[in-house]
Formats: structure tokens, sequence, C-alpha cells
């Protein structure tokens, strides 16, 4: 691949989750139309939020126990199971769908993309790896409802447990991944707003997560600050995948496509209830 320049978007002040998933969609929009570059988009959340994906089912969530813990829930443009977001780095990759660094299958243009989060990791201390979990079927066929406790096909682990988890969505004439790193707290936390048929069950997902996934803060031993992190990731990207980045903000066209997002689908109760 040539080396290539893309915007870099440091979203230093968190945002609530449906505003997170509208600026993600608006890049897509602009990205796909060429009317914005290739982005790398680095951002948090304002409140602890539950994300389903696209495909999941509300069915799955303590709505009354998320309401009484006042967490936010949310339904991502993407696939794949149930992420807690808090205290984490979430990265969002938006690209043309011919840009080199995506083009081909999800799961070619997954493994392109995963040489930077891993030369990110790298420069922040961790050894992770790579490495083909479930032959050509990609994910492992679980029925459970927390993405970190589903193993999946090259998932970045340190250790044999995952501390990346990332999803796709390709729409529009673009491509977004986005995905979270857990830099510290408990994972276990995400069972508390799911539903389990016993008391068993819920425990056992729980014992599950701490067997298949990590945090950064236990993999390190120490905490990496939200915006080390952010460094990391830039630098991870920018040497493994050749890029330069210009670091700007979104377009007026991009905040005004958001904010409609926002108010007309990633806010409102007809998408996050849809399935």
């Amino acid at each position: 691949m040539e080396n290539a320049t893309w915007r870099l978007i440091i979203s230093s002040n968190p945002h609530h989750g449906a505003v997170n998933m509208a600026i993600d969609e608006a890049i897509l929009f602009a990205v796909g139309k060429r009317t914005a570059p290739p982005t790398l988009r680095l951002y948090s959340w304002k409140t602890p939020c539950l994300s389903l994906g696209f495909a999941q089912s509300t069915s799955d969530v303590d709505l009354n126990k998320l309401s009484e813990l006042n967490w936010e829930l949310v339904r991502r443009p993407t696939g794949g199971k149930a992420i807690l977001h808090c205290d984490e780095l979430t990265y969002a990759v938006i690209a043309p769908i011919d840009e080199p660094r995506v083009q081909g299958s999800v799961l070619s243009s997954y493994l392109r993309l995963s040489q930077g989060l891993l030369r990110a990791l790298s420069i922040m201390g961790a050894l992770a790896h790579s490495q083909e979990s479930y032959g050509e079927s990609g994910n492992a066929k679980t029925k459970g409802p927390v993405c970190f406790e589903v193993p999946s096909n090259y998932e970045i682990t340190i250790d044999g447990k995952k501390i990346i988890g990332s999803a796709q969505a390709r729409r529009d004439g673009g491509v977004l991944q986005h995905g979270t790193l857990p830099l510290f707290g408990d994972l276990t936390r995400i069972t508390k707003v799911l539903k389990f048929d016993t008391p068993a069950n819920q425990t056992g997902a729980s014992q599950r997560l701490l067997e298949h996934a990590t945090t950064l803060e236990t993999a390190l031993g120490t905490i990496i600050p939200w915006e080390q992190a952010c460094q990391a990731f830039t630098e991870g990207f920018s040497n493994a995948l050749g890029l330069y980045f210009l670091e700007e903000e979104l377009s007026p066209q991009e905040v005004a496509l958001a904010d409609e997002l926002f108010h007309s689908k990633y806010n409102h109760e007809n998408w996050t209830f849809c399935k």
C-alpha cells in the first residue's frame, strides 16, 4: 500500500452513546460520498452505556436494572453482541470502500486494520496477538449476549484473552469499523444489566468474561491514561498502515447530519427497540 493522508478526529470531550453513534454514521456517509477524507476517530463515553449489535434483541437487556443504575442504552449500526462502554478508548476507522486498507472482504480488511491495533498495543507495552481461532467460518456459535465473551476469528488477545472487540458496517460507499479497548475497570459489570434465566447463568457469564477477556490495566499492571492511549493509537495506525494524520474537526455538514441522526435514529426508541 502507498502512504496516504487521513483525517484524525480526537473527541476529547466524552459524548452520550447516541451522539457517538450518530457521529460515526455521519462520518461514514460523508466519507462514502467523498465529501470527507478517510478518518480515524478516537473517543470516549460520557455515561456508562450499553450498546447492542445491530441485530441483537433488546430482550437481552434488563431495562429496569439499566434505569436503576442510570446507564444508557444505544443500538450500534454494526453487528455483534452487547458491550458496556465505560473506562475505555473507542476507535472508529471510516474509509471509502475502495481504500486499499479496507478493500476486499470484511475479514481481509479487519486483518489489515488489526496491524494498527497491534502496533498501538505494542507502543503501550502490551504484547498482543491476532490469531485464527475458528477457521473460515469466523465467529464461533454462541448464545451469550456479551461481546467480550464471544470468541471470534483473528481476535486480538493478550495471554489468550480478548483485549479489543471490533465490528464493521458497509453502506453508502463506505466502510465503518469501530471497536473498544477497555483501559481498566470490572468487565463483569455488564452482566448486571443483561437478562439471565437464573443467577447461576449470570455468574457463569461473569466467569466466562474473566476467562476470555481482559483490560489493559490487568495486562500491564498499570493504568494507561486515555490521552496516552490516543497517542499510541495514532502512532500505531500511522506506523503500521503507512498513514499521515491531519488532526481536524467534523465539517459543518457532518455536524448537521449527526444532529439529525441523533434525534431521528439513535436517540429514538424506534431504532433502539427495533429488534
